[in-house]
Parts: C-alpha cells; structure tokens; sequence
C-alpha cells in the first residue's frame, strides 16, 4: 500500500505565493493558503536558498523614488484613479510582507505564522476590491507610477523578526490608520459615486488593518519578552538603526488604541 502523502509546508506555500509575479494569481494563491491553513504543517526552519527576485511582481506599475511619484488632485476622474492607484499598491506590497513574514523567519510560534497568512489573506481581498473599483473606473493596476516604499522597509529588516514586527507594522502600517480618516474626508468632498465607493472600500481596510498593527504589536511584544528587552526604548533604538521614517501627526489615537498601542507609546508620539 503507498504511504500517505506528508501534508502542504505552510511555510513553503507562501514563498510560492510571495515569488508569484501575476497579482491576480497572487491573490487566489495568499487567500487559497489562508483557507487551508489549518491542514499544513509549519517547519520550524525554511528550506532553501533565498530566490534571487523578492517580491515576486509584475512588470508594470513602473516603480520609482516616492519623490518622482507625480500628485493628482482627486477631484478630477484620472486623479481619483492614481488615488486609489497608491492605495491598490500599497496593499499589494502588504501581501507580499505578509507573506514574507510567514516565510522568512524562524523559530516562532505556529500561531505566528498562521497570523500572517490571515494578514496576507487579507491584504489580498483589499487590493482585489481596490482593484476591482478601477477597472469599474476604466483603469487597472499598473496604469500609474508607484513608489516601493513599503517594501523597502521590509528587505532593510529582512536580518531579524524584532525589527520587522517594530518597523513594518508598527510603524509603516500604522501610519495607514492616521491616514485613512483624512484620506475618506476628501473622497467625501469629491463626493462622486466612485469616490464614495472609495470610501467604503476604505471602511474595510481600516477595521483590518487595525487588527495587523496589533499583530504586529502581540509579537513584538512577544519577542521582547523572549530577549528582556524594554518595548518603548527597544523601538526607539530600532528606528534610529534601520533609518525608520520620523512620525507626524495627526494621529488616529483611537484607532492606535485598537491595534494595542499603550498610552506611554501614545504620549511619546503625540510629544
């Protein structure tokens, strides 16, 4: 009689997802893993050489300095495109350090790696409703110039899950929950059918990105507890190694709240 096969790696899956270049693909593959989550075992070391290409990423949108990234004004049909242009952008950047995290890094907890294949799932579902909302408009993903500044972060912490829990997370999708609120206040202002569509699909991305600033903030917590290490002064020295961009209000402190953030932490920011 043949032997059963071993179950899927989880860890394995989404390197295969994180390598894959078509976004749509990359969708079904992050939102495919996350359903099966429950069905794959979890190694506690990656196998394998580095690929040479991370992320994997389709040809267009052209990728530039955020500098050389032009400003459109939201209230013509164009600008409100390279708007949500960004935002579909920045969630895919978001699938793939997902991904990434629940590749990358050894030796954590299973819960560890099935909270980023959430994350990825996700991520996955806001990009594809962004995605969906401009083709409706007459556009499609990669018809604007984006920026890789999300990504960025994520290769330079690439050395150690602390640094990445502090800095991605904590910080670059953090600043999204100060961003939003404004960002939904002008689309109303736009006032169109397509940009209070927008505003919606922006409705849903805050409520879970709340919840991965808080995974982000479980594990860094977590791990500095596993090191002895003093979360608020930790951060201060990891931003100011990995060159972390300096925040500027105003900040969603309710929201920072929610994705647990303390009133130290918040008193220090706001200062």
């Amino acid at each position: 009689m043949t032997a059963p096969l071993p179950p899927p790696e989880l860890r394995e899956q989404a390197l295969q997802a994180l390598v894959a270049p078509d976004p749509e693909q990359k969708v079904l593959l992050a939102l495919a893993i996350h359903a099966r989550a429950a069905t794959f075992s979890i190694a506690n070391q990656r196998s394998g050489a580095e690929p040479p290409r991370l992320p994997g990423r389709p040809v267009r949108p052209e990728l530039r300095s955020h500098l050389d990234v032009p400003k459109r004004s939201p209230y013509t049909p164009a600008g409100l495109a390279a708007l949500l242009h960004a935002v579909a952008h920045i969630e895919f950047n978001a699938i793939n350090l997902a991904l990434d995290a629940a590749w990358r890094f050894d030796g954590m907890p299973p819960a560890y790696y099935l909270d980023w294949l959430r994350v990825a799932a996700e991520e996955a579902h806001h990009f594809s409703l962004l995605r969906t909302q401009l083709q409706a408009m007459g556009y499609d993903y990669g018809d604007f110039p984006a920026h890789t500044g999300l990504w960025d972060m994520t290769q330079k912490t690439s050395d150690d899950v602390l640094a990445r829990m502090a800095l991605v997370p904590r910080t670059l999708e953090a600043r999204g929950l100060d961003a939003t609120p404004a960002m939904q206040a002008k689309l109303r202002k736009v006032g169109t059918p397509d940009a209070l569509a927008a505003v919606g699909i922006l409705d849903i991305i805050l409520r879970d990105e709340i919840g991965h600033v808080a995974i982000g903030n479980h594990w860094y917590r977590h791990l500095c507890g596993e090191r002895g290490l003093e979360p608020v002064a930790t951060y201060a020295e990891l931003a100011a190694a990995y060159g972390a961009p300096r925040l500027k209000g105003p900040f969603n402190l309710d929201a920072r709240r929610a994705a647990g953030f303390d009133e130290d932490e918040l008193a220090l920011l706001v200062d």
